[in-house]
Order: structure tokens, then C-alpha cells, then sequence
């Protein structure tokens, strides 16, 4: 037995991040906890890019110190950031923190809009190179995540389709004249 392996008396430190989840989750609690893990293991799994997309991101916990502190760790050059969704308004209003950290790492980071979405016909996806997290049904909060590469693929496939339906969105800074 490890002496140093996490467990109820001795729990993983910063430098840990949580075990990412599979299969199928339910609740807020769920999939709150489920981005958070995402961006703990975000540069942990040494990702090269990250897909975040949803209709407005609306429950997402984008804003805790938490999530972008997991990003802090994950970016640096070579790195890509996709944002994707149909209005990004509600984002900007509840992740001031988040909104920050697009500004500073706005090398890194491409965000599209499809304003033309019907409301939640854009999927909640986390999508990355080794594992994804999809949400089913918004309201309810239901969930899967997987890694398997058959999931990946498919749902590349589908973010491909609405990205390339999108223009681009939220930008890093908006200028006043």
C-alpha cells in the first residue's frame, strides 16, 4: 500500500487532480463537479486543445477560482481553447473571472457564435484529445463521459458542423469609439 496515495486521511493535494468521471452521471452536483475535474486534469493529461460548448453555458462553474486556476496550469503556447454556443452574453455576466482569463490568454482561445441555434440544439460538450463529457438533457442534467475514441470521433464530427455554422464571437476585448 502507498503511504502517500490519496485517501479520507490523507487527501490529494493541488498538484492532484480529481479523477475524471465515466459513464453515466446525473444532477448539477454532477456535472459541476465533472468541469472541474476537466480543467484540474487539463494540463495534469498535458491536453493540446479543449472544446467548451453549450447554448449560453448557463449552471457551467466557468467563474470558480477553481476552473481557472486548472486553465492558469493548462495554457501555454501550442495550446487551443475553442468556445463554442449560441449566445454568449450569460457567460460574460456570471464569469467575470472567466471573461478575465479570456482576455489574458486570448492567443489561445477562438470562440464561435451560431446565434441562429434553436435554444439547446448546440450540445454541452467537453470535448478533448483523450476524453469527453456530453449533457444529455440540460434540464434534468443528465450526462455521459467517456473515452472512448468512437465518442471522441462523433462528437468532433458534430462540433466541426456547428462551428463551421458559427462566426466569431466574444471577443477578447470590445472597443468603444
Amino acid at each position: 500500500m502507498n503511504p502517500d496515495a490519496p485517501s479520507p486521511a490523507n487527501p490529494p493535494g493541488p498538484h492532484v487532480p480529481a479523477a475524471l468521471p465515466e459513464g453515466r452521471l446525473v444532477g448539477r452536483v454532477a456535472f459541476g463537479d465533472a468541469v472541474r475535474a476537466a480543467m484540474a486534469a487539463a494540463a495534469a493529461e498535458g491536453w493540446s486543445g479543449i472544446v467548451l460548448a453549450d447554448d449560453n453555458f448557463d449552471g457551467w462553474p466557468l467563474g470558480e477560482r477553481a476552473v481557472v486556476e486548472g486553465l492558469n496550469a493548462w495554457a501555454r503556447q501550442g495550446r487551443r481553447l475553442r468556445l463554442l454556443a449560441r449566445d454568449f452574453a450569460l457567460l460574460r455576466q456570471q464569469h467575470p473571472r472567466f471573461v478575465q482569463w479570456r482576455t489574458t490568454w486570448s492567443h489561445l482561445v477562438e470562440a464561435h457564435g451560431v446565434p441562429q441555434a434553436s435554444p439547446h440544439e448546440i450540445p454541452g460538450v467537453i470535448w478533448t484529445p483523450t476524453w469527453t463529457l456530453e449533457r444529455l438533457d440540460p434540464v434534468r442534467c443528465t450526462l455521459v463521459a467517456e473515452r472512448s475514441a468512437e465518442r471522441r470521433v462523433a462528437l468532433a464530427e458534430r462540433l466541426d458542423d456547428w462551428w463551421a455554422k458559427g462566426r466569431p464571437a466574444f471577443a477578447a476585448t470590445t472597443l468603444g469609439l
